[in-house]
């Protein structure tokens, strides 16, 4: 009884728009202090507890960082001179414009993590370039939030760490390796509909006459955003530093690249660069130990046993439960963000993977490919609200263009989830 109120007051506070960290803090509060009957108010000692319990996880602290080197490099200029250099290696025509995007996406994704955050850093720039080569805006927005999707996949990821601190058996070195090469497919998956629609429709008519930047003056623009990846990444897997420290490495890296070297960045930009930042990672952070008064509601009451007990007796077969769970994340992604789909499944979901024997770092790469969907899966889809913002377009203009990257990159959830070692082959190699 206590169990079902526990979601019903959960389900109830989000329709009627309570913010989702509140609701899961608060149903959780709630079925704690039930379940505790006379020593009620004793029992609510749990609460605080747990809210630390959730927060106090040192992956976490790389999380913020992050959050501010996306702040940091959308800034800096980094997306820009990226974009010119892609421009002149590919050159201009049809098509070639939405390939840069998703290739400069990609390419941040190498540095932040942030799917939001890469949305506004590569709409700021290519969204105006698309409409003035003669890309229909609607257009140009679904490409820019697609791209944007493989942020988190592509490591350094906050998805990852946010699994890998609800998952123990899966290292964030070992997610980060996972993800690289679905993430790279996810953004080549995206090019060929980006590409195609736009020598079917026609568009981009202008762009064959804009002019074409000069190659190594590109280069030499772009060659402090290029380094910033191997800086990271390479530093990771040298030994150098952790993946926390490597997001305070990245941090002092964009602004010595904000302010010595493009001079694009001020001492004045530095505080509301800051304060968006906090903004951001305090939502996050407040989501995340919130969701961990939940998650303790959850194992008070002895649901998740029953619940995975029912699953995997429903006759369905493992790739059955698999593919249910695929369409039942599907379908809750489209209200959803990321973080939360995280925290409030990966409690319910791990009995079943384990009860299966699934790899949990394989299996935290296919919830992440999902996640990904559902950045840019309207209505909710928060990369797809920053690039429409960007793009000045009602989100409902750019459901017949989306749908095809949808597809696009839900063939490689299937290639991963059918060919497991398109995501353990790397973190195998690497001795993860």
């Amino acid at each position: 009884m206590i169990a079902t109120l526990l979601f019903v007051a959960f389900i109830a506070m989000m329709l009627v728009g309570v913010p989702i960290g509140a609701a899961l803090g608060l149903a959780g509060a709630t079925a704690i202090a039930l379940a505790n009957g006379d020593s009620q108010w004793f029992g609510l000692l749990a609460v605080p507890q747990n809210f630390y319990a959730g927060l106090g996880k040192y992956p976490l602290l790389a999380i913020p960082m992050f959050v501010l080197v996306g702040s940091i490099f959308d800034r800096s200029g980094v997306a820009l001179r990226l974009v010119n250099f892609a421009v002149a290696i590919v050159g201009r025509g049809p098509g070639m414009l939405p390939l840069v995007a998703i290739a400069v996406a990609m390419f941040l994704g190498g540095i932040s993590g942030s799917g939001p955050a890469c949305a506004a850093a590569v709409g700021g720039v290519m969204i105006a370039a698309m409409n003035r080569a003669g890309y229909p805006a609607a257009f140009s927005a679904s490409v820019v939030g697609a791209a944007a999707a493989t942020d988190i996949l592509i490591p350094p990821s906050v998805a990852f760490i946010i699994y890998s601190v609800l998952v123990p058996g899966a290292s964030v070195p070992a997610l980060f390796a996972a993800g690289m090469v679905p993430g790279i497919l996810a953004g080549l998956a995206l090019i060929v509909p980006a590409v195609w629609l736009s020598r079917r429709h026609k568009m981009g008519a202008l762009e064959a006459s804009m002019p074409r930047p000069p190659f190594w003056a590109s280069f030499r623009e772009a060659v402090w955003g290029l380094a910033a990846p191997v800086l990271i990444l390479g530093g990771m897997r040298a030994g150098w530093f952790t993946p926390t420290e490597a997001a305070v490495v990245a941090v002092f890296y964009g602004l010595f690249i904000g302010m010595a070297v493009y001079r694009t960045i001020s001492v004045r930009d530095l505080f509301p660069i800051l304060r968006e930042s906090g903004e951001l990672s305090a939502v996050i952070l407040l989501v995340v130990s919130l969701a961990g008064i939940f998650a303790y509601s959850l194992n008070t009451l002895g649901v998740i046993d029953p619940l995975t007990r029912v699953i995997v007796n429903s006759g369905l077969g493992e790739y059955g439960i698999l593919s249910l769970l695929i369409l039942m994340l599907i379908t809750v992604g489209m209200f959803l963000d990321g973080i939360s789909i995280f925290l409030i499944f990966v409690p319910l979901l791990l009995p079943i993977a384990q009860f299966y024997h699934w790899d949990l770092v394989w299996f935290g790469v296919i919830l992440t490919l999902k996640v990904a969907l559902g950045q840019f899966t309207p209505p909710l889809a928060v990369n797809l609200m920053v690039s429409c913002r960007i793009a000045n377009v009602r989100m409902e203009e750019t459901v017949r263009w989306v749908v095809w990257m949808l597809a696009a990159m839900f063939m490689v959830l299937v290639a991963v989830i059918a060919f497991p070692e398109l995501a353990l082959w790397l973190p195998r190699k690497l001795g993860y």
